[in-house]
């Protein structure tokens, strides 16, 4: 997982030196940004009274056992929220920002060796697969998101181990979207991305972890996005060595 750790570090010290292309690679982050800041800050209002109409049948309990059971609801529910968020986000923000990461992505790989040519396509054709591939793992997420949102509510487990469980679950599917932008250009489809990525759990896991957890801090998921591409372009171009030519080994 160490390895994986370091790809991230790789990717942050990249922009790090190239403080341009961190600046451009933080216009799509910021954009969807304001559109789930929007819809988390609209749960986070009617979260109360979501939370009641979910929890009918404690109406007639005595207030303190009412209480715990939608504070703890409440809990569980925002934290889902925030598990699909975070996946969705790092989706929607290579959606909007293809062009961006793309030649971010291009700009990283010719830093140390060069870039695979273009594949012959469509841009539409493209950004098609990345929308289908974002519902697909929509869905994924929002599947994970109501088990782990049940799984809160066993007690100790449920605050401790199962969000860390979480953590690790987006993590691995982190790291198959930001690798997408350098497997696609070698033309990775996903079932084959994720084929590979399971090869090398260990280093996935050590990378997308970190990566979420630094998405978890306030604004962490835009001014740490431009890193999180470039890291995982480096990894990729590694972990793609024995499948293209155009994949030398990162010094």
């Amino acid at each position: 997982m160490v390895n994986g750790v370091r790809y991230l570090g790789r990717g942050i010290g990249w922009v790090a030196r190239h403080p341009s292309q961190w600046v451009f690679g933080l216009i799509p982050a910021l954009l969807t940004l304001l559109l789930f800041g929007g819809l988390l800050t609209w749960l986070g209002f009617q979260i109360g009274d979501l939370v009641q109409w979910m929890t009918p049948f404690a109406d007639g309990w005595a207030s303190g056992a009412r209480e715990t059971l939608r504070l703890v609801s409440g809990i569980a529910v925002f934290g889902a929220a925030l598990f699909v968020s975070l996946l969705l986000f790092t989706a929607v923000t290579l959606i909007i920002g293809e062009p961006f990461y793309e030649a971010l992505a291009v700009r990283v790989e010719n830093s140390v060796g060069g870039a695979p040519p273009e594949p012959d396509e469509p841009f539409w054709l493209g950004l098609g697969r990345g929308i289908r591939d974002a519902l697909i793992l929509g869905a994924t997420a929002l599947a994970f998101g109501v088990l782990f949102f049940a799984l809160s509510f066993i007690p100790v487990i449920g605050q401790t181990v199962v969000p860390v469980v979480a953590l690790v679950v987006s993590g691995y599917f982190l790291t198959g979207e930001l690798t997408g932008i350098a497997m696609e250009r070698r033309e990775m489809r996903r079932k084959e991305r994720f084929a590979l990525l399971k090869s090398r759990r260990p280093t996935v896991l050590g990378f997308g972890t970190a990566t979420g957890a630094l998405f978890l801090v306030p604004l962490g998921a835009v001014l740490f996005m431009p890193g999180a591409v470039a890291g995982a372009t480096l990894m990729a171009r590694d972990l793609c060595q024995a499948d293209t030519s155009t994949a030398p080994k990162v010094a």
